[in-house]
């Protein structure tokens, strides 16, 4: 009989929230995708590009141009200087960018640690690798990172360190002094760094994203990820990219050749086409904190709370301890039935047990969407 790799792991929260959604004609606001369409013109440049022929393989790498673009995006919002040949490899979607990251690093035992609440990716990528997670809670007050407990944590087995910023779930972000601890640590301890940076043009209220890449002892050792999933609007293409030095770059294109080899080519040129105008990421961030202002504006009414607004991703974590003792996720079930507003509960992206009346809302959506939801969710 087949021994499953996750004998813990069942499917995913996110399908069964959604399929529970659908279930009982519930507002979805669980996953995070969009329910508003991409632009118009990203649209005809991908037709544009299935008309001019890009329908067979891409490069192994990636376009060239695009991997140009990306070089030119790079330097413009991180004043970073990218090779876009040799450190600069498109995949399909950030997810398997982080797994192909982890099979690339990883030999069986090697430690990794991870601040938790995470992506749920991340521990089944690590122990799919022969790793060993190493979990670390993050503050729960704020959900900023307590370096000494990260640096409690590392072992002679420790061989890297796993950071999201702009975070999923919580929507904080890392600030210069973050930075500047995780190099510390990071070169102290001879450890290498997945940076998770998909939400790197959802930073809200005039803050700047600060990418690894900056920092160049940190940039020598680490694999940077990125989704246009996230920029673009368009999360169902499953397009992203690593940015690593390169010699990491090298040895994730070995593993990378034999798991998907090729990645959408019209998407591939749409997308190196449309990123001309680097003006049009800028205004994603203003776009969705609108979406995140509104949001919180309308959830006022209601019984929920927060400790903060989100400062970056497409998420909001709510506190329903006044309407509820149920654990989170009995919460969102009994939520989405009764109620008919699908959320995550924050316990799904912790692999330790956890006391959390918390749940995650994904404010990416129409305002009518979101004015629904919010009446339905007065009445709780």
């Amino acid at each position: 009989m087949l021994q499953p790799k996750f004998p813990s792991t069942g499917t995913t929260i996110f399908t069964v929230m959604s399929a529970l959604a659908q279930e009982h004609a519930a507002i979805n606001l669980s996953q995070g995708f969009p329910d508003f369409p991409i632009d118009p013109k990203l649209g005809a440049l991908v037709a544009e590009a299935i008309n001019q022929g890009y329908n067979q393989y891409a490069p192994m790498t990636g376009l060239p141009a695009l991997r140009q673009v990306l070089a030119a995006k790079i330097a413009r919002f991180q004043q970073v200087t990218v090779d876009p040949d040799t450190e600069i490899t498109i995949t399909p979607g950030a997810t398997y960018a982080i797994y192909t990251a982890f099979c690339t690093l990883l030999q069986p035992g090697d430690e990794v640690i991870v601040p938790e609440p995470a992506y749920d990716s991340y521990i089944p990528n690590i122990i799919s690798s022969g790793g060993v997670p190493v979990p670390v809670s993050l503050d729960p007050a704020d959900f900023s990172i307590d370096w000494d407990k990260i640096a409690a944590a590392i072992t002679p087995r420790t061989k890297a360190i796993i950071v999201n910023n702009p975070h999923n779930p919580s929507g904080s972000t890392l600030q210069e002094q973050d930075l500047l601890q995780l190099q510390e640590l990071a070169v102290q301890h001879n450890l290498y760094v997945i940076a998770d940076e998909v939400y790197e043009h959802l930073v809200y209220d005039g803050a700047q994203h600060l990418s690894v890449l900056r920092y160049p002892e940190l940039r020598a050792r680490s694999f940077v990820t990125y989704s246009f999933g996230k920029a673009l609007h368009s999360t169902g293409w499953k397009i992203g990219y690593m940015v690593a030095p390169p010699e990491l770059s090298q040895a994730f294109r070995q593993m990378h050749q034999y798991l998907a080899f090729s990645v959408n080519t019209p998407m591939q040129q749409a997308i190196a086409g449309y990123l001309q105008d680097f003006d049009q990421l800028q205004a994603t961030a203003s776009f969705l904190q609108k979406k995140r202002d509104y949001f919180l504006q309308e959830m006022a009414q209601t019984r929920f709370t927060w400790l903060q607004p989100a400062q970056g991703s497409y998420f909001q974590v709510m506190d329903y301890s006044a309407l509820s003792d149920l654990p989170d996720k009995e919460f969102a079930i009994w939520l989405t039935r009764e109620h008919g507003v699908a959320t995550i509960p924050l316990s799904s992206f912790c692999s330790q047990p956890v006391n959390s009346r918390r749940v995650r809302f994904c404010f990416a959506k129409q305002e009518a969407t979101l004015e629904a939801a919010v009446a339905r969710l007065k009445q709780v």
